[in-house]
C-alpha cells in the first residue's frame, strides 16, 4: 500500500504539527520582534557605555594636559618679561610635566579616535598639529628670542583648540544629564583659562608699571568672562564641584582676588605684581581642579547611566523573553489539549478501527466467503460511529467503502466459485474421456497382433497417460484431490517407475537402485504426480542426447530422491525464485495475474505442501540442475509392511523400439532398425523372460464384472488388467483354464530357465542374421 490516490504532498505533516504551526508562527514573529528590540536597546546601552568610557578616558588627560599648558604659558611669559625672582628651572620642570600630560592625552585620543565622528577626529588632528610646534616655541623662549605676544597667542591657540575638542567630546555622550555635566566641566575649565589669561595680562601690566588701553580692556573682558561663566555653570554643576566652588568663594584668596581685580581695573597704582600673582595662581589652580572633578564625575555619571541602561535592557529583555516563552508554552499546551481531545484521539481511534477492518475483519470475512459460509455484514462488520462532524463523515465514508468491499468480495467469490466449478467440470470431463480412451486402447492392445500397429497403440497409450496427468493438474490447480488413490502401501521402486512412465521422454531416464521401502497409499498418487512433473521438466530442459538420472536413498528423516539433468541449468535469480515458489506456493489467482505460463512448479509446490514433501532445486556439479525431494517419515510405510503390497500401479509396457533403445543401446542417439524376422525372434525370447516377472511386478486386484458406484455417484476409475498391455507375442493366454496345473516353486524355476534359454537363442539368431549386419548395427 505504498501508493495513494489523489494528491500526495511531499512535505506531509500531521494535524498536530499543522495546528501547532498556527500557534508557533505568531510566537516566532513575537520572538523576532523581541530579539530586534532587545538587540537595538542593548546595542544602544553598550554604545552609550562605550562612549561614556571613551569620553572619561580622554577628558581627564586632556584637562590635565591643557592645565599644564596654562601654567607653561604663564611661566614662559614671566621668563620673557624678566620678572624678578622667576625660577627658570621651574619652567623646565613644567615642560616635563606638560609633556607627560600631553603624551597621556595623545594615547587616549588614539584609543578614542577609532569610534569617534569625523569632526572630532579632525579637531584631534588639528590639536596634534599645533602641539608639534611646541618644541620650537620652547626653544625660542629658552634663547630669549621669542616675542611675548607671539608666545601668548601660540599658547592661547593651543588652549582654544583643546577647549573646542573637549566641548565637542562632551556632547557625544547619549545621556542628556551626563552630556550636560561634561559640557559644564568644559565651561569651568574655560573659565579657569580666562582667569589664567587675565592673570598673565595683569602681571605684565603691573610689571611695566602701567597698562595700555587695549590691555586694560582685555583684562576687564577676561575677568568679566570667567566670572560670568562660573556664575552660569556652577549652579548646574554636580554636587561635589558645586561644594568645592562654594568653599572657594568663601576663601581669603578668592575675596582678595576680587578686590585686586577691581583695583587693577580702576588703575589703582598700589597693587603690586607679587600681590596679584599671590592670589591669582591659587584661585586658578582651584578652578582647574574643580573642572577636573566635574569632568571625572560627569564621566562616571555617564558610565553609571550606561550600565543602568544596559542592566534595565537586559532585565526587560529577559522578562519579555520569559513572557513570550510562557505564552508560547501555554498556547501550545492549550492547542495540544484541544487537538488531542477534539481531533487526534478520535482520528487515532478511527485509524485503528479502519486498520483492524482492513487487516483483520475484511480478510476474515473474505476467507469465510471463499469457504462458502454465509456472512451477516451488520453483525460481523458493525459500522464506525464517530458523530456527525467532519470526522464522523470520514467514518461514514469508510463504512460505505467497507460495505462496497464486502459486496465486491461476495461477487468475486461467487464468480470464482462459478469459474472453479466450470474449471473442475472441464477437468473431470477430460479425465473421464482419458479413462475411456485408455480402456479402448487396452482393448485394442489385447486384440492387436501386428507389431507395428501395436507399437502405435503403445504410443497412443503413453500420450493418453500424459493427458490424464494434465487433467489431474487441472484438478490440483482447482484445489481438489485427483481421483487415483491407493489403499495399501506401494513400493518406492513402483512409485518411481510409474512417475517415469508418465513422462514423454521416459527412454532417457535412468533409475538407479531404489531402497526397499514403501509409501503409504494415500500419498502414492501425489508423490507419483510430483515426481512425474519434476522428471518431465528435467527431460524438457536438457539435451535430447543426455540422460536424466534418478537417485534415491534412505535418510534418518525419511527418503531422499534426486532427479539430475545435464541441461543448461538455472541462473541464481531463477533458482531462488523457483525455490521460493516451491517452499511457499502462491495462490493460483496470483500466478494467473502475473501471467505465469509454467505451471509445473506450481503443481509440484501444491503437492509438496499437501504431503509435507520438501523440494529444492540445486546446481548439479556436472552441469544442469538437481531436483532434491525429501519425503517425510509421515508418508513412509513401516518396514514390516513394505513387502505386503496388494495394490499398486502398473507401468505401461514399452514397445519393442522403446525397450531396445532404452536398454540395449543405453542412449537414444543410436537408432537401430530391425526386420520383422529378428523382431519375432526377440519377442519370442522376451515372452518367456518378461511374462513371469510382470506377474510379480504388477499384482493388481482383478476388477469385478460389475464395478461398484462411487459415493458421489460418479463412475469409479478404471483399473488395468494384469498383462493387458503386453504384445500378443508375449501373451500365451490372458486367462488360465480352471483345470490348469498350479505353479509350484519347481515349475517356476523351470519356466524361468526355459524363458532365458529362448531369449538367448533369439538374440543369437538376431546377431547372426545378415539383415541385422546390413542395417548397420554396431558390433559387440
Amino acid at each position: 500500500m505504498s501508493e495513494k490516490s489523489g494528491y500526495t504532498p511531499t512535505n506531509y505533516r500531521t494535524i498536530r504539527s499543522r495546528l501547532a504551526g498556527v500557534v508557533v508562527v505568531p510566537s516566532v514573529v513575537l520572538l523576532v520582534m523581541w530579539a530586534v528590540f532587545s538587540s537595538y536597546t542593548l546595542f544602544d546601552g553598550f554604545y552609550m557605555r562605550s562612549v561614556a568610557a571613551g569620553v572619561k578616558g580622554a577628558a581627564i588627560p586632556s584637562v590635565e594636559a591643557l592645565a599644564g599648558l596654562q601654567k607653561e604659558r604663564q611661566q614662559s611669559l614671566e621668563v620673557l618679561g624678566n620678572v624678578q625672582g622667576v625660577d627658570r628651572g621651574g619652567l623646565k620642570r613644567q615642560h616635563a610635566v606638560t609633556d607627560e600630560a600631553v603624551r597621556k592625552m595623545k594615547a587616549a585620543f588614539t584609543e578614542f579616535s577609532d569610534s569617534v565622528p569625523q569632526d572630532i577626529d579632525d579637531r584631534i588632528n588639528a590639536l596634534n598639529t599645533a602641539l608639534d610646534e611646541l618644541p620650537q616655541q620652547r626653544a625660542r623662549i629658552d634663547s630669549g628670542s621669542a616675542n611675548a605676544q607671539a608666545v601668548y597667542d601660540f599658547y592661547n591657540s593651543l588652549l582654544d583648540s583643546g577647549v573646542a575638542l573637549l566641548s565637542r567630546q562632551a556632547r557625544l555622550v547619549p545621556d542628556a544629564e551626563a552630556s550636560q555635566a561634561n559640557v559644564q566641566a568644559v565651561t569651568i575649565f574655560q573659565a579657569s583659562d580666562w582667569l589664567s589669561r587675565g592673570a598673565t595680562i595683569g602681571s605684565r601690566g603691573l610689571l611695566n608699571g602701567s597698562f595700555a588701553a587695549p590691555e586694560r580692556v582685555e583684562f576687564a573682558r577676561l575677568i568679566g568672562a570667567y566670572h560670568s561663566s562660573l556664575d552660569s555653570s556652577i549652579p548646574f554643576a554636580l554636587e561635589q564641584p558645586r561644594s568645592q566652588y562654594d568653599a572657594l568663594r568663601g576663601s581669603t584668596e578668592y575675596r582678595t582676588l576680587l578686590d585686586l581685580e577691581g583695583r587693577i581695573i580702576t588703575a589703582d597704582a598700589a597693587v603690586t605684581d607679587v600681590q596679584w600673582r599671590g592670589v591669582a595662581s591659587p584661585v586658578h589652580d582651584n578652578l582647574v581642579g574643580l573642572a577636573v572633578t566635574q569632568a571625572r564625575n560627569a564621566a562616571d555619571l555617564g558610565v553609571d547611566k550606561a550600565d543602568s541602561r544596559v542592566a534595565a535592557v537586559l532585565i526587560g529583555s529577559l522578562i519579555a523573553l520569559l513572557a513570550v516563552v510562557v505564552g508560547i508554552v501555554l498556547a501550545l499546551r492549550i492547542s495540544n489539549r484541544l487537538v488531542s481531545r477534539a481531533l487526534v484521539t478520535r482520528l487515532t481511534s478511527l485509524r485503528e478501527d479502519t486498520l483492524r477492518l482492513a487487516q483483520e475483519r475484511l480478510p476474515h470475512i473474505v476467507a469465510r466467503l471463499r469457504g462458502g459460509e454465509q456472512v451477516d455484514v451488520h453483525r460481523d462488520m458493525p459500522p464506525l460511529d464517530y458523530g456527525n462532524d467532519e470526522i464522523g463523515q470520514v467514518a461514514d465514508a469508510f463504512n460505505a467503502a467497507q460495505y462496497t468491499a464486502v459486496a465486491a468480495a461476495v461477487k468475486e467469490t461467487q464468480a470464482r466459485e462459478g469459474v472453479n466449478r466450470v474449471f473442475l467440470d472441464i477437468a473431470h470431463r477430460n479425465q473421464g474421456l482419458v479413462h475411456r480412451q485408455l480402456k479402448i486402447l487396452d482393448k485394442l492392445e489385447r486384440e492387436e497382433e501386428h507389431p507395428e500397429q501395436l507399437d502405435s497403440l503403445f504410443q497412443l497409450d503413453h500420450l493418453a497417460t500424459r493427458a490424464r496427468r494434465n487433467a489431474e493438474n487441472l484438478i490440483i490447480l482447482a484445489g481438489e484431490q485427483p481421483g487415483r488413490q491407493w489403499r495399501k502401501p506401494v513400493r518406492l521402486s513402483d512409485v518411481i517407475r510409474s512417475a517415469v512412465a508418465e513422462t514423454e521422454q521416459y527412454v532417457r531416464v535412468r533409475v538407479n537402485p531404489v531402497p526397499d521401502r514403501a509409501l503409504v497409499g494415500v500419498a502414492v498418487a501425489d508423490t507419483i504426480h510430483l515426481l512425474a512433473e519434476l522428471v518431465d521438466n528435467a527431460t524438457a530442459f536438457s539435451s535430447p542426447r543426455s540422460e536424466v538420472i534418478v537417485h534415491s536413498s534412505a535418510a534418518p528423516h525419511g527418503l531422499v530422491i534426486e532427479i539430475e539433468d545435464h541441461g543448461l541449468g538455472l541462473t541464481q535469480e531463477e533458482r531462488l525464485q523457483a525455490n521460493a515458489k516451491l517452499s511457499n506456493p502462491p495462490d493460483f489467482e496470483t500466478m494467473a495475474f502475473r501471467g505465469e505460463s509454467r505451471l509445473g512448479l506450481f503443481v509440484v509446490a501444491r503437492l509438496a505442501a499437501r504431503r509435507g514433501i520438501k523440494v529444492e532445486l540445486r546446481d548439479s556439479p556436472y552441469g544442469g540442475t538437481v531436483a532434491l525431494c525429501v519425503l517425510p517419515p509421515a508418508i513412509v510405510a513401516p518396514h514390516n509392511t513394505a513387502g505386503d503390497i496388494t495394490e499398486t500401479t502398473q507401468m505401461p509396457v514399452r514397445s519393442f523400439h522403446d525397450t531396445y533403445h532404452g536398454h540395449t543401446e543405453d542412449h537414444p542417439s543410436f537408432p537401430v532398425k530391425v526386420n520383422p524376422e529378428v523382431q519375432e525372434a526377440l519377442n519370442a525370447g522376451l515372452n518367456a523372460l518378461v511374462e513371469p516377472d510382470m506377474s510379480a511386478v504388477a499384482p493388481v486386484d482383478e476388477p469385478t464384472p460389475a464395478a461398484p458406484q462411487a459415493m458421489d455417484g460418479k463412475a469409479p476409475l478404471p483399473r488395468r488388467k494384469k498383462r493387458q498391455n503386453l504384445a500378443p507375442q508375449l501373451m500365451q493366454s490372458s486367462e488360465e483354464p480352471s483345470h490348469a496345473e498350479p505353479v509350484t516353486g519347481e515349475r517356476a524355476a523351470e519356466r524361468t530357465r526355459d524363458g532365458l534359454a529362448a531369449f538367448q537363442r533369439g538374440t543369437r539368431d538376431a546377431r547372426l542374421s545378415d539383415d541385422w549386419r546390413s542395417e548397420g548395427a554396431p558390433s559387440s
